[in-house]
């Protein structure tokens, strides 16, 4: 099914080069709000891969080689950027939100996060495009039939939606519409839905809805669920181990002293200036994930800039959110996030066009992060 939405979203958006590459943002930003970002790039990576072969097939004019170079990089980034958007598009999100709740037994809202997010995603995405088609790898590809048509085959290739996909839309719909309206309901019926709670229901529904999909091979195909337990061997287990570990460090610190003495340092040494603060902690943050693993970076660094907020008695979210959202724009080199090593895999990316489409893609991130978080952060989640 994503791939199904993915293909339709690049053929509506067009055929010529810039038109392409517009069609992958949006796919690619707009599947990983909801899908992990390594996925959606692992899934849209052959894609991309195939639309090249095509592109240099039938085209004798434009710049072949910054079509190719421009459509890699922007699956990777759009897999970042698009991930900021909901709570659960990355895991750095989950992380910090989680550290919220055990530490400061404050609940994030869904919806909030998507208020401040959102917009601020799609706005990230909207300077990938610029930068990489209009400054950095202008292609000036004209419209391509052959591409056109290879769309159009990979879509009749899947056929029409199955039972299973419609079944699997419908549960998706459902947690997505209880993620962001939980708080309606929670007033309504008294109840007390978070973000893990729906997130459950939707696994135990996919867990035990029948998947109509008939099977020759399988007499009671048609019965069995639309997924089953052998699936979860298919998880990122070594994320969710990465995920206790850095807790179980960041509580080993917390106890010692350690996390409340580096925040009271850095309290002393911090501008005086809020702006200025948000500016820092954003710059380091971004920085920082392009060596280090970004779901690692904000298990260690939420406790201390927690702690940096309390001595200068501010929100602790007004350092914090600005920190984990930095922590998915690295760009600049493939081990800074799993999207980044996937797409320079393709060998159609050196080293120096990542190090310098990522620095600008870095730099207007740390900008917009700074601006959205300083201006807009306090007043969409009432802070004070």
């Amino acid at each position: 099914m994503h791939k199904r939405i993915a293909l339709n979203i690049v053929r509506i958006s067009g055929t010529n080069g810039n038109s392409i590459i517009l069609g992958f943002i949006m796919a690619t930003g707009g599947i990983s709000m909801w899908l992990s970002n390594t996925a959606t790039t692992m899934m849209l990576f052959p894609i991309a891969t195939s639309v090249i072969l095509v592109m240099k097939e039938n085209h004798t004019q434009g710049n072949q080689q910054n079509f190719s170079i421009a459509l890699m990089l922007v699956i990777a980034y759009a897999s970042n950027l698009g991930g900021i958007a909901t709570i659960i598009g990355t895991p750095p999100n989950v992380a910090y939100v989680g550290f919220i709740k055990d530490k400061l037994h404050h609940s994030i809202d869904f919806f909030d996060w998507m208020k401040l997010c959102m917009p601020l995603s799609i706005a990230l995405l909207l300077m990938l495009y610029i930068v990489t088609t209009r400054f950095l790898y202008p292609n000036k590809m004209e419209k391509s039939e052959a591409t056109a048509n290879y769309i159009k085959e990979e879509i009749n290739k899947l056929g029409k939606m199955s039972v299973t996909e419609w079944r699997v839309l419908l549960i998706f719909l459902l947690t997505a519409f209880l993620w962001i309206t939980q708080a309606i309901w929670n007033k309504l019926f008294q109840l007390k839905l978070d973000d893990a709670i729906i997130a459950l229901i939707g696994a135990l529904l996919l867990f035990s809805v029948p998947s109509g999909m008939k099977n020759e091979d399988e007499e009671n195909a048609a019965y069995l669920p639309i997924l089953e337990w052998k699936d979860t061997k298919r998880m990122a287990w070594g994320i969710l181990i990465l995920f206790g570990g850095g807790l179980a460090l960041a509580k080993g610190l917390e106890e010692a002293g350690l996390i409340q003495l580096l925040g009271n340092v850095l309290a002393q040494i911090a501008p005086d200036n809020l702006f200025l603060l948000i500016l820092l902690i954003t710059t380091l943050s971004v920085f920082i994930s392009e060596v280090m693993s970004n779901v690692a970076q904000v298990i260690i660094f939420a406790p201390v800039v927690t702690a940096l907020a309390v001595s200068l008695n501010i929100n602790p979210l007004l350092l914090g959110i600005p920190m984990c959202l930095g922590a998915s724009c690295a760009g600049m080199l493939p081990m800074g996030t799993p999207p980044n090593a996937i797409a320079f895999s393709s060998g159609q990316i050196a080293l120096k066009d990542m190090l310098k489409t990522g620095f600008a893609m870095n730099v207007i991130s740390i900008l917009f992060i700074t601006l959205a978080c300083y201006f807009l952060l306090p007043l969409m989640m009432d802070l004070k």
